[in-house]
Order: C-alpha cells, then sequence, then structure tokens
C-alpha cells in the first residue's frame, strides 16, 4: 500500500522567506490568523547565499523599516555589510517567531473546490488563501554565446560569486554595468585584478550631493512615496535597471571613467563570441554618457526642490567626465588579453511554472494591483515597484505587507462570516 500524504489546512499560505514573506507573517500574526510561511531554503536565503563577501546595502541604514523593527543601531546613516544585514533578519524573526518551516519547496500551486492547494515537498497544504512572496530573480541569466567559450575559462554568476580570491589568477571579463557589475567589478579592481568590464545601458546616480545622501534628498522630495501609475513610466518602470552606486567604505560613486584612468579596461555591450574574439558593441561613450545624464537630472531636481523649499543647502559643482573612451573597440582577443574567468552580471530570469493559476498577464508577468491578484485570495508580495520604488526593498515592503493583509483579513471576515452563517441555516 501507498504512504498516506498528509494535507494540511491554513487560513493563508505564504511561499518564501525574505523580507517580504516574513514582513507579510508580521502583519497576519498581530491580527490573529492561521497561517504558515514555506521555504524553501532558510528565512533570508538570499541574504546569506547570493551575495559576495564584501555586499553591502547601497541605500542607507534608516531606510531598513520592516514591520515592528526599524533599524536601531549606531550608524543609520551607514550601510549595513553583508552579515549586518543577515542579523538584522534574524533578529526580525527571533522578535516575533513566524510559524515558519524552512527547507520545505511548493512543487505546484494550483486551485480547487478546496481552496488553494500547494504540492510541496513536506506534503499538501491547503489555504483559504495565498501569499506568493517568491520574488522575481529565479534564474540566473546567462547569454547562449557564452556556451562558446572554452571550458578552462571560469565562468560564475553574480550570485555565486564571492570574493576576487576565489576566481583563478588572470584578468576577469565582468559582463553587465547595473548594480551587481559595477560592485563587482570594483571589488576586482581594488584587489589588484585586470578588470575588463562590458557596461551596458544602467543608469548611475550620486552617492552624496549638497549636503545629503541623495537618497535622503529623493526620501524629501517623496519619491520613494510615488506610486506606480503616477510614475511617468508607469509600469514600464518595472523594467528599469537600478541605478549604480555603492555603499561601500561608507559610500561613494562609483565612476567608471574613473577605474578606467586608473586601469580598469571598459567596453560596449557583449554581442558574441567568435573563437577566440569577444565581439562588441560601439556604444561604450553612449552609455557612459546616458548614465552621467541620468546622474545630472536628478541633480537638477534636488536643485530645483531646494530652491522651492527655500533650504539653506551648500553649493556643489556638476560633475565634469574625468576620461572619454579614445575610441570604440568593436572586438576582444580573450586570449591576448590573459581572461580566465567571466563574472555575468546581467540579472535574472522568473520562475512561475509551478503556478498553475490565471494570474499573468500577456508577458507572463505577475498580474495585480498593488500586489492584489485578479483572482481572489491570491496576492503577490516582494515584486520591485509592487506599488511604489521600495516594494521589494526593506524600506518600503512594510506598507505592501501592511496593505496585502488587510486584504487577507477582510476576505477571511467574509469567509468566517459566511460558514456562519451555514452552519446556523443547516
Amino acid at each position: 500500500m501507498g504512504q498516506a500524504i498528509s494535507v494540511a489546512h491554513h487560513s493563508v499560505a505564504v511561499i518564501g522567506a525574505g523580507q517580504a514573506g516574513l514582513s507579510i507573517s508580521w502583519y497576519l500574526a498581530r491580527s490573529g490568523i492561521d497561517h504558515l510561511v514555506l521555504e524553501k531554503h532558510r528565512a533570508g536565503h538570499a541574504w546569506r547565499a547570493e551575495r559576495w563577501d564584501s555586499f553591502c546595502l547601497v541605500t542607507p541604514n534608516w531606510q531598513c523599516q520592516l514591520p515592528g523593527f526599524p533599524y536601531q543601531g549606531a550608524d543609520p546613516h551607514g550601510f549595513m555589510l553583508r552579515n549586518e544585514i543577515i542579523d538584522y533578519l534574524d533578529a526580525f524573526v527571533a522578535s516575533f517567531n513566524p510559524p515558519l518551516r524552512e527547507g520545505v519547496t511548493v512543487r505546484s500551486l494550483r486551485a480547487d473546490q478546496h481552496g488553494f492547494v500547494l504540492d510541496a515537498t513536506d506534503g499538501i497544504h491547503v489555504a483559504d488563501q495565498v501569499v506568493i512572496a517568491a520574488g522575481g530573480y529565479q534564474i540566473p541569466i546567462v547569454p547562449r554565446c557564452a556556451e562558446r567559450l572554452p571550458g578552462d575559462i571560469l565562468q560564475i554568476h553574480a550570485s555565486s560569486y564571492r570574493n576576487p580570491q576565489a576566481l583563478p589568477d588572470g584578468a576577469v571579463l565582468v559582463v553587465g554595468s547595473g548594480q551587481s557589475g559595477c560592485q563587482i567589478a570594483e571589488d576586482l579592481h581594488l584587489a589588484g585584478r585586470k578588470v575588463h568590464l562590458c557596461v551596458g545601458d544602467a543608469p548611475r546616480v550620486s552617492r552624496r550631493y549638497r549636503g545629503k545622501d541623495v537618497v535622503e534628498w529623493l526620501h524629501l522630495m517623496g519619491y520613494y512615496d510615488l506610486p506606480v501609475h503616477e510614475h511617468p513610466l508607469r509600469e514600464g518602470v518595472r523594467d528599469k535597471t537600478n541605478h549604480y552606486v555603492t555603499g561601500r567604505d561608507g559610500g561613494h560613486d562609483i565612476d567608471l571613467r574613473q577605474h578606467a584612468l586608473d586601469g580598469m579596461e571598459l567596453y560596449g555591450r557583449l554581442l558574441d563570441v567568435k573563437g577566440d574574439t569577444l565581439v562588441l558593441d560601439d556604444d561604450l561613450a553612449l552609455c557612459l554618457d546616458q548614465a552621467d545624464q541620468v546622474s545630472d537630472s536628478i541633480k537638477t531636481s534636488i536643485d530645483g526642490f531646494i530652491t522651492k523649499k527655500a533650504i539653506a543647502a551648500p553649493e556643489e559643482p556638476r560633475y565634469r567626465p574625468v576620461w572619454t573612451p579614445p575610441g570604440e573597440r568593436p572586438e576582444l582577443d580573450y586570449r591576448a588579453a590573459n581572461i580566465t574567468s567571466v563574472v555575468w552580471c546581467i540579472g535574472f530570469r522568473t520562475d512561475y511554472s509551478w503556478i498553475d493559476l490565471p494570474v499573468f498577464n500577456g508577458r507572463g508577468q505577475p498580474a495585480h494591483v498593488r500586489g492584489v491578484a485578479p483572482v481572489p485570495g491570491v496576492y503577490f508580495l516582494g515584486l520591485p515597484w509592487l506599488y511604489t520604488w521600495g516594494s521589494g526593498r526593506f524600506s518600503g515592503v512594510a506598507r505592501d505587507a501592511e496593505y496585502v493583509a488587510d486584504h487577507i483579513k477582510v476576505r477571511a471576515g467574509l469567509r468566517q462570516a459566511a460558514l456562519n452563517e451555514a452552519a446556523i441555516g443547516s
């Protein structure tokens, strides 16, 4: 005879125990709503396993505002290191002891007459409502042209990078200039490694301007409260790459032009691999100029805010490029350059193949309004720009979690009322 399959029923099932899943659990626990949080690995897994050794926040510590657990450390204007971030998350978990089950993979999610059915590695769970807080970064992107690089060149994704010493001797090719790409390239460069960086269209932002961290200015300007439907790009902002900057060593700009002066080799986008040759786009100058223009436009907005509010702030000259490409380089012989390793920093793809519910739009992305999906009782949480810029971050996830929790509470109340009425009628 086959082994019996365990079936557990919950009012709410939460899938994922990053900051989003933990935040919704905090609100559900405060409301006394029965729920279970299922986590494939360990709570806060991405911070533990997918960040390099010198990783730190790019936003100031004071923006860490998990529900009921704001940052209380001694350096609110600093930037927590990787281990400090993990400690912060662990302390948050300990502060309310969520109903968390770690090491459990949800293999599929569907609906039937009993509710939402989660087929998990620890059995079957049935829930009246479900929160999908699994994030949007499941599958590391590595282009197919990588298959044409020889086997003696080590290839890793940014999520697997740890430190310069873990890579073989020789030059390193970093592909991608978003936050991870620029910070990893800088980490290698500061360690004395020869770095070749293929840039992309990521914008940049200054760390500080006119006496404050730029994040503080944007906070004062209300940018972080701007809902996605009021953003000039509307939902299109969800596809935009984050601005590169760093919190390393107290925080500073990442100026790729200065790094070029100091020996880092910069190129346009990587287009293909042919034999021993990397085929490159001729857009290096354009990408650098556009990144600078975005940074400059943010400063212009800050200047306008300072003038409008009559704020006393020191004047500061605008950035002037310290280096310009002498010419575009259409190709690079990686053997001649002694490149022995490649770090792919071009992002992730989502994997929602395990969700068998009509909750996606024509592009295969979650369809929702502020986290509330078109199927009643289904919610998304922790996605970039789910509602505001901070939705996927420590700064704004609590606001989203509270909103979703309120929806869950109302729906749970209506269901209980219907059950009570049915019981009386019988």
